[in-house]
């Protein structure tokens, strides 16, 4: 006779244990923490290309233990920065969200608009014009509004930029404060808009004058120079540089002080454009983090992390650069602060992490030259004094043209209706004559669009960009490898690969490790936030949630 065992279940919960490893723990049914890190011009190759030299806890822990999404792009035109935090905060295209670019023109006020201008806010901790800043000219809600909304303002939402804009626009409307960098003051600021003064921590932070404390130590390389092989030689004739230097050491004391023994001033607008600025943005992060107590309870809050400083480096060095290979790598070690400080004190199953990019760059024109690439530089202002000579000489003396703004001709349509000039025909004419110039892809007047839907292609993501109250008459399309003749050595704003190409990481909470190559669209970002996390989608998110991150 065979005697039977019975396992107790003080044995079975020991078994469990063993076999699903010591303190087994099942995530939360939603997180406790989103966390939407945006870094200002990274393409997705340049990831590829530092890979193998982060730390093993920065990026590519996120590589390693996330869904990475290899394939991810924005689908229109102008690819600048306020349209990118928009468009992944609002989960729809510029034409819907009305950010149609960092800036643009009002005909009948003849006014150029930044995009987060406000005069009728005050500014709160900094600097008088630094603080009229709002998300007054975004059209539609953001995730992190939906959130708001759906918790009765319970959740936590708050964001940090250098860059107004990108603070701004990556939470929207309801944030309980969006943070951005004063160029003035060398610290860190908000308007009216989201709070009356700066919370107590915020100005203790401010006082310890981390800005001083960065700027008072030179920039110099991270690495060894073997480990930038691979980037253009430091010294060389391709690079814009500070005021002529161009290669490392850089003195950032020297750079930044002004006046004279009795009257020394610093320039912190500097900070933004050396590796340090993301660094001081990561440093408030986890100060944010720790006081606002975020992640701590079962309401879900958001935090926007927006890393700029790549941006201003990357125009004066591109992307090539030893400089701009440097800022990756010490924003690697950011990274890796910020998640040992995350996982730390709240938990990697607890926080959800998506880490992407406002856009990307072009190389530069020259380097592209050296290597027998077609290229060159657009001299819009020639072209535009040609085409005022072109129309005067067509329709007599006039000021014709109001202005040229982000490959958008914007056209007096005042004194063109007192002339009883129909509106398309001169718009026409105008896209004939600019397709002569050299780089000119195409030139097409915006009335093609306002009646038209186009299923793919270029003339699809102009028409994503397109908003008839915020374009203008006449968008232009440069050649590839073709950039804006300006005060930098390379641009972004084309729907090119290098400009809308950009890396897509998942990390935490419920995140599988695993790559996915499909593309996918950058509007998908809100949609899948929304569903994850339980709430509604964006009122004019056009996304769709990423089914790989479904549970």
């Amino acid at each position: 006779m065979h005697k039977r065992y019975f396992l107790s279940p003080l044995i079975l919960l020991v078994l469990a244990i063993n076999i699903f490893g010591q303190g087994a723990y099942i995530p939360p049914d939603k997180p406790k923490l989103v966390i939407g890190i945006v870094v200002e011009q990274l393409r997705y190759d340049q990831l590829e290309k530092f890979r193998d030299r982060f730390s093993e806890n920065g990026i590519r822990r996120l590589l390693n233990e996330g869904t990475y999404f290899k394939n991810a792009s924005f689908a229109y035109m102008l690819t600048q920065s306020a349209p990118g935090h928009a468009t992944i905060a609002t989960g729809t295209e510029p034409a819907v969200h009305g950010i149609t670019s960092d800036n643009w023109y009002l005909p009948l006020k003849n006014e150029m608009i930044y995009c987060t201008q406000d005069k009728n806010v005050n500014p709160v901790g900094g600097s008088f014009e630094a603080g009229l800043h709002s998300p007054e000219n975004l059209l539609s809600s953001t995730f992190s509004d939906e959130l708001k909304m759906a918790t009765n303002g319970k959740a936590r939402v708050f964001s940090i930029g250098l860059r107004e804009s990108s603070s701004i626009l990556s939470v929207g409307h309801s944030a309980n404060t969006a943070f951005w960098y004063d160029n003035i003051t060398g610290s860190w600021m908000s308007s009216t808009w989201y709070i009356d003064s700066l919370q107590a921590w915020v100005n203790d932070f401010n006082a310890l004058r981390k800005t001083d404390a960065y700027l008072n130590n030179p920039w110099t390389l991270l690495k060894n120079k073997e480990d930038y092989t691979d980037c253009l030689p430091d010294s060389n004739n391709f690079e814009t540089g500070f005021n002529g230097a161009v290669f490392f050491p850089y003195d950032l004391k020297k750079m930044s002080t002004k006046g004279n023994m009795l009257n020394i001033k610093r320039d912190y607008s500097l900070l933004r454009e050396t590796p340090f600025g993301n660094s001081f943005t990561k440093d408030f992060a986890i100060r944010l983090i720790r006081e606002e107590r975020l992640g701590k309870d079962d309401i879900t809050d958001f935090l926007a992390i927006d890393f700029s400083a790549t941006d201003y480096i990357g125009h004066r060095f591109g992307p090539s650069s030893f400089e701009t290979g440097d800022a990756i790598l010490r924003l690697d070690k950011d990274i890796e602060e910020l998640l040992t400080y995350v996982n730390d004190s709240i938990g990697k199953k607890n926080v959800l992490i998506y880490f992407t990019a406002a856009h990307g760059v072009s190389e530069i024109p020259s380097v592209l030259e050296k290597n027998r690439v077609p290229t060159g530089y657009f001299r819009q202002t020639e072209a535009i004094q040609l085409l005022k000579s072109y129309l005067n000489a067509v329709y007599g003396q006039g000021d014709w043209v109001k202005g040229y703004f982000e490959k958008q001709i914007f056209l007096n349509r005042i004194l063109i209706e007192d002339a009883k000039i129909p509106l398309e025909d001169i718009q026409k004419k105008i896209s004939r004559f600019m397709v002569q110039f050299s780089g000119v892809s195409s030139a097409y007047p915006y009335t093609a669009f306002e009646a038209n839907d186009f299923s793919n292609g270029h003339l699809k993501r102009i028409v994503n960009s397109f908003s008839p109250q915020r374009s203008g008459d006449i968008i232009i399309t440069l050649n590839p490898g073709w950039v804006e003749k300006n005060d930098y050595v390379t641009n972004h704003n084309s729907p090119y690969e290098y400009d809308s190409h950009v890396p897509l990481i998942w990390y935490g909470w419920t995140v599988n490790r695993a790559t996915v190559t499909r593309k996918v669209n950058m509007t998908d970002i809100a949609a899948t936030l929304s569903a994850l996390c339980k709430v509604p989608f964006p009122n004019a998110c056009s996304g769709e949630p990423l089914i790989e991150l479904i549970r």
